[in-house]
C-alpha cells in the first residue's frame, strides 16, 4: 500500500481534529446545520489532500538529493 494513503488518513483526522475547534455556526444561519456540516466535510477533504500533495513532493524531492 502506497504511504500516500496514509498521509491521507492522518490528514484527514488532523483537519478534523482542528476544524473541530472553529464555531463554525456563526457563518451559517440558524437551521441550516447539514449546509454546515457538508462545509467542514468538504473543507477536511480539500485540507488532507493539499498537505498529502506536499509532504509527499516534499518527500519525493528530498529523496532526489
Amino acid at each position: 500500500m502506497s504511504y500516500k494513503v496514509y498521509l491521507y488518513v492522518f490528514f484527514m483526522l488532523l483537519s478534523a481534529f482542528v476544524l473541530n475547534g472553529i464555531n463554525f455556526s456563526n457563518f451559517f444561519r440558524k437551521g441550516k446545520k447539514l449546509e454546515a456540516n457538508i462545509f467542514i466535510i468538504l473543507i477536511c477533504m480539500m485540507m488532507s489532500y493539499l498537505l498529502t500533495n506536499f509532504v509527499a513532493d516534499f518527500i519525493d524531492l528530498s529523496s532526489l538529493l
